[in-house]
């Protein structure tokens, strides 16, 4: 995004008594930018992904995947993709290339087994990626996350594209280039924004290629045919209100007023976390995130949930019935838009979020009723309603959701719920470590998937504990530096105690999510590993001890948790900080800490958000630190400006190895935060543990002296 677009907030003070938390338990906040969603992403294709910037196109070479590949295995003809092509060249098809991306019809990160399309047409399985087919070509873009993963999984029918990289093209340079001029590219247009697919079409004109929306069907569907899996049909489940801290009604009132303001009679809400945190619904539908396949649109006078209604309870249609929400079929959601667009209503649409198949639907039927001409561009607009909200004729209201930056800033419950679930978590991660600890001095032979699944069970007999909140990233040795390794049983390492190891996980529990990395060594690391530790850690303590004005946005932090890399010239491709649900998404926006300057919402009280830098040798190691924090007013001396000042509360509470500890390299402030934490992590968490795992913690806690 431009870097120059400015953020603009406003904040909704609804009259209606919120509960029995104070005002800012919840507030409906608005942007006039697009959402970013993970760590500070807003790409063409990859929503939770790096965005692909090209810094020179003039020589576009990228390197195909197969010369990372064993020696020996020549370019195989790939039945699927001899499949997919067949279909190119059918009546009501009639394509020159398709293109899949990584989500489904709600810019979901995760995803259920049957939208996994890319997945399945690639062999490709991490979260981020755009498969582009041409009638002779595949290539696959991902970020730096998945550089190595991508090697492993791509046979030597797909070029990998390792976007962000020097010459590195985005699809759409790349379809111009490999086109001759006025192809047609295929997509199906419930799986983009409207935002992604109208920028695609811009971009693809620069080669004279038109863009064809594939309404009937998906292509890759057509070829999975039976093999693929069905649709998820668990129930539906309440979201307490203790947990929840605020309810239904009150949060569809400042909904509805944040419409009026708006301009806008009707809103539709297709982000899956959105929709379970307004209703205080939770479902489980998707793996790690308790969400459920729906659309929400609220009205000024009503709300419909498009919905498979065999997963809502009885006890769920109550509580939706109370709320004044009506039940419609999944399906029906396009009809519903043409006829909100028939009755005059002005539509809010998020288009950074929202998929382009409605948007387009809205558009469309809005040229068929009478309506001011200069509503049909893609401008804010605010209308004159009358006393029912409408309007002499439809038009749309472009502006980010506002439930997404309410849902970001947590109230008291949600922020009481986090803080005892990570004390939870904590306990099981103590037990697991002492575990795993007199494993690999006893010699035995563990791999990465054994020690996952362990870990499982532990965090499986705390309370409340629902399941984990991603694949737990269990990495030995050179796995550690896949950035989102995920150890599969069949190809996966055993746990080298000579060997630097990182675990990346993170639980779903009733009342919260967690999200933790520790990396450890079982035996004596080199002074390399032991440096390159300390300063990942000096930026972990860095970012958490910074204090920063209000409407900081979480860019300028980023440097914070690098400087101490930069000054030896090394670096990470990820970003810092992405924002985490209260018991909703591991990864949740529109705020994040990363270095894409392009996501300028600041960092909020209330808000959650990770501290996790690291550093990774290719084929060697990998390294990680990551706590949760969430942001608090800070009472400085001064206050510069007439301004406040925010900093950070810590959330996770595990020790940090200080084995791995060049102690040479900490100034002696960071020895005290090192052993305040430790302290903290004692007091806070002991009371939970008895025995070996106490001991454990106390072992892992014990003050370190600076010389």
């Amino acid at each position: 995004m431009d870097s120059s677009l400015s953020a603009s907030t406003t904040m909704l003070t609804c009259s209606s008594k919120l509960h029995h938390y104070p005002p800012r338990s919840f507030r409906f906040l608005s942007f006039s930018l697009p959402i970013f969603r993970k760590l500070g992403i807003c790409p063409k294709f990859l929503s939770k992904s790096p965005n692909l910037t090209v810094r020179s196109s003039s020589s576009i070479t990228a390197k195909p995947s197969w010369e990372f590949q064993k020696k020996g295995r020549g370019k195989e003809q790939d039945n699927k993709l001899r499949a997919l092509r067949e279909i190119f060249t059918r009546p009501g098809v009639n394509v020159d290339a398709y293109i899949i991306p990584s989500q489904d019809a709600h810019q979901s990160e995760f995803i259920a087994e049957c939208y996994m399309r890319r997945a399945y047409i690639s062999g490709f399985t991490g979260s981020a990626g755009t498969a582009v087919v041409t009638k002779d070509k595949a290539a696959l873009w991902t970020d730096g996350r998945y550089f190595l993963q991508a090697e492993k999984q791509l046979n030597s029918s797909w070029d990998l594209m390792r976007a962000g990289n020097m010459g590195v093209p985005t699809p759409s340079q790349w379809l111009n280039t490999v086109l001759a001029p006025g192809c047609k590219i295929g997509i199906d247009p419930f799986l983009f924004s409207s935002d992604a697919a109208k920028e695609f079409k811009e971009d693809i004109s620069k080669g004279n290629h038109e863009l064809v929306f594939l309404y009937d069907f998906n292509l890759v569907d057509e070829i999975w045919k039976e093999s693929r899996p069905n649709p998820p049909k668990e129930p539906i489940r309440l979201h307490d209100l203790k947990y929840a801290g605020v309810n239904v009604s009150s949060k569809l009132s400042c909904l509805r007023s944040e419409l009026r303001n708006a301009g806008a009679s009707a809103i539709v809400i297709s982000m899956l976390d959105e929709i379970a945190w307004l209703l205080n619904l939770r479902g489980n539908d998707i793996r790690h995130s308790p969400v459920m396949y729906a659309y929400l649109v609220v009205e000024i006078d009503g709300a419909k949930l498009f919905v498979d209604d065999t997963k809502v309870t009885p006890e769920v249609m109550e509580h939706l019935t109370n709320a004044g929400i009506e039940l419609r079929a999944y399906e029906s959601i396009l009809s519903e838009i043409e006829s909100l667009a028939a009755k005059g209503a002005n539509l809010w649409l998020d288009t950074s979020s929202v998929n382009a198949a409605i948007v387009n639907a809205y558009e469309s039927a809005c040229y068929k009723y009478p309506w001011d001409s200069a509503t049909k561009s893609r401008k804010k607009r605010t209308a004159n309603l009358d006393s029912n909200g409408q309007s002499g004729g439809p038009c749309a209201v472009y502006k980010s959701s506002p439930v997404s930056l309410s849902k970001a800033v947590k109230n008291d419950a949600e922020l009481e719920g986090m803080r005892n679930c990570h004390l939870r978590d904590a306990a099981a991660l103590a037990q697991f470590w002492a575990w795993l600890e007199d494993e690999i001095q006893r010699d035995v032979v563990l791999t990465e998937v054994e020690v996952a699944d362990k870990l499982l069970e532990f965090r499986s007999h705390q309370d409340g504990f629902l399941d984990t909140s991603f694949d737990t990233i269990s990495g030995s040795g050179a796995n550690g530096a896949i950035i989102h390794y995920k150890p599969e049983s069949d190809s996966c390492s055993t746990v080298d105690g000579k060997k630097l190891f990182l675990l990346d996980s993170g639980g779903q529990y009733i009342d919260g999510t967690t999200d933790i990395t520790r990396t450890v060594h079982f035996g004596e690391p080199s002074a390399r590993e032991r440096e390159c530790f300390t300063r990942v850690l000096q930026g972990h303590i860095a970012l958490d001890q910074a204090v920063f004005p209000e409407n900081t946005p979480g860019f300028v932090l980023d440097a914070f948790a690098r400087s101490s890399l930069w000054k030896v010239g090394l670096d990470y491709r990820h970003g810092t900080g992405h924002g985490v649900g209260a018991a909703l998404n591991v990864h949740e926006g529109p705020h994040s800490i990363s270095f894409r300057f392009g996501n300028i919402t600041p960092l909020l009280t209330g808000m959650i958000v990770s501290n996790e830098p690291g550093y990774y040798e290719d084929h060697h190691f990998g390294i990680r630190i990551e706590n949760l924090l969430y942001v608090k007013e800070e009472d400085t001396p001064n206050r510069f400006g007439g301004i406040g000042y925010l900093g950070f509360e810590k959330l996770t509470f595990v020790p940090i190895q200080t084995n791995l500890v060049d102690i040479s390299l900490l100034s002696v402030a960071e020895v005290e935060w090192l052993n305040s934490y430790h302290l903290q992590v004692w007091e806070k968490v002991s009371p939970l543990l008895d025995g070996s795992a106490r001991q454990w913690l106390w072992n892992n806690t014990q003050p370190i002296t600076k010389l």
